[in-house]
C-alpha cells in the first residue's frame, strides 16, 4: 500500500464528519490507486471490509475512559501501519491519536485540523484535569511541528494553528464544501410539517440547541411553525435538551429525527423555511474556530440560513445569511420571525448563498495540490 488514511472518527455515520472523511480519503486513494483506512467502528460494523482498492480497518475496542481509548486506538495504527512502512508514500490524519505513531518514517504525513483536542476536550469533558490539558497541548504542538504540511478547513482555524507556531508557508487551506441538493422543498420528507425551522448536526452545549429552543418558546404565537431536529446523535444523548424542551412549553412543538442518513437529511434541510446554527461563543468557536458542513448544506440546499455571528461562520456565510450576536435567544428569535415575514427577500438572500458554496470537487483539487507539494 503506498497511502492511509487515519481518524479517530467513526465511518461511516451520520455526523458531518464522516462527510468529510469520505471525500478526503477518496482523494487520497484515488491518487495512489487505494490503500488502507483506518477509522473507528462500533455499532454492528465490521472491523475489517475491502472496498475495491482500499481497505477499511475499524478500531472498536469498548474503552469507557477517552485517553485510555485515545492511547489504545494508537496502538492500534502503529499495528496496523508497521507491515506497510515499506512501500507507504503518504499517510493522511485527522488528529494528534492517529499522528503520533505515523510520525518519524520514510513516508510523508499530511495532518488535517478540524479540531483542537486541547480545546474542545474541556467543553466535552467539564471535568478533565488542566494538566491533561497541557499534555495535550505539547502532543499537538509536536505532532503539527513534524508534520510536512497541515490542512485546515477555515482560516480561523489555520491562524490558531500559526499561532502556535507551526511554520506558515506548511499551512494549507483546503475548505469543507457541499454539492447542490437534488431534493427542492416539493420533496417533502413522510412526517414533516407544513412548515419548520431546522436544525441539523450533534447536541453538545457548543452548538448552542439550547438558545435555539429558547429563541423558539418566544414564536408561540406562530402556532403552526414547528422545529426540526436532525440529530446526528442516538436519541438518549438528547434526554438533557428534551427537558429543557418541557420546562419551557415547547416540547410539542419540535420534531425528532436522530441518526438519519446524509441523503435522507437533505430532504429535510430543501423543507425548512429557515436553518439555524445557534453556536455559542466559546473558546471551542472562537480560539480554534469552525467550519459547520450543517450551514454549507443549509446553503447548498438554497434554505435561509440564520446564525451565530462568529469569525469563522462569517467566513463562510459572508453577508448571505442573518448573523446574530451568539448566546442571545432573543436576537434569534427576532431574527428568524423577521425571515419568516418577508420569505422572497429571505428566498434572494439564500440563491447568494448557494452561489458562494464550493463544491467537493473544487476542495479536493486543492487537496491534490498539498499531496502534490509534499
Amino acid at each position: 500500500m503506498r497511502a492511509a488514511y487515519f481518524a479517530f472518527d467513526r465511518f461511516p455515520s451520520s455526523k458531518g464528519s464522516a462527510v468529510h472523511i469520505g471525500q478526503m480519503a477518496a482523494e487520497l486513494f484515488d491518487r495512489f490507486g487505494g490503500g488502507l483506512l483506518g477509522v473507528l467502528g462500533g455499532g454492528g460494523l465490521p472491523r475489517y471490509q475491502r472496498e475495491g482498492d482500499v481497505q477499511i480497518a475499524r478500531f472498536d475496542e469498548q474503552i469507557p475512559n477517552l485517553i485510555d481509548r485515545a492511547e489504545a486506538y494508537s496502538h492500534w495504527v502503529a499495528r496496523h501501519l508497521a507491515p506497510h512502512l515499506e512501500t507507504l508514500e503518504l499517510v493522511h490524519v485527522r488528529d494528534p491519536w492517529s499522528a503520533l505513531p505515523v510520525l518519524g518514517h520514510r513516508h510523508k504525513v499530511v495532518y488535517e485540523v478540524n479540531g483542537l483536542p486541547s480545546i474542545e476536550l474541556p467543553h466535552t469533558w467539564p471535568q478533565t484535569a488542566p494538566a491533561t490539558v497541557a499534555k495535550l497541548r505539547r502532543l499537538e504542538a509536536h505532532c503539527l511541528e513534524q508534520a510536512d504540511a497541515v490542512v485546515v478547513p477555515s482560516s480561523v482555524i489555520g491562524d490558531a494553528i500559526r499561532k502556535m507556531g507551526i511554520n506558515p508557508e506548511k499551512v494549507f487551506l483546503v475548505p469543507n464544501a457541499a454539492e447542490a441538493a437534488s431534493a427542492t422543498s416539493d420533496d417533502r420528507p413522510p412526517g414533516a410539517p407544513e412548515r419548520y425551522l431546522i436544525y441539523v448536526g450533534a447536541l453538545q452545549r457548543w452548538q448552542g440547541v439550547d438558545v435555539l429552543f429558547r429563541a423558539f418558546a418566544r414564536l408561540a404565537d406562530l402556532t403552526e411553525l414547528r422545529l426540526v431536529v436532525c440529530s446526528s446523535v442516538p436519541e438518549r444523548r438528547a434526554k438533557p435538551l428534551q427537558r429543557l424542551a418541557d420546562r419551557l412549553g415547547v416540547a410539542e412543538r419540535i420534531v425528532w429525527r436522530f441518526t438519519l442518513p446524509h441523503d435522507e437529511v437533505a430532504g429535510w434541510l430543501a423543507g425548512a423555511a429557515v436553518s439555524a446554527a445557534p453556536l455559542t461563543a466559546c473558546p471551542r468557536n472562537l480560539d480554534q474556530g469552525c467550519a459547520p458542513l450543517k450551514i454549507l448544506e443549509s446553503m447548498a440546499a438554497g434554505t435561509p440560513v440564520v446564525a451565530s455571528d462568529l469569525p469563522a461562520v462569517r467566513e463562510i456565510l459572508g453577508e448571505d445569511g442573518w448573523l446574530v450576536a451568539p448566546d442571545r435567544p432573543a436576537e434569534l428569535a427576532r431574527a428568524i420571525r423577521i425571515l419568516l415575514e418577508y420569505p422572497d427577500q429571505a428566498r434572494t438572500m439564500a440563491e447568494r448563498a448557494r452561489g458562494r458554496v464550493p463544491s467537493w470537487a473544487d476542495s479536493r483539487a486543492r487537496l491534490a495540490e498539498v499531496y502534490r507539494r509534499v
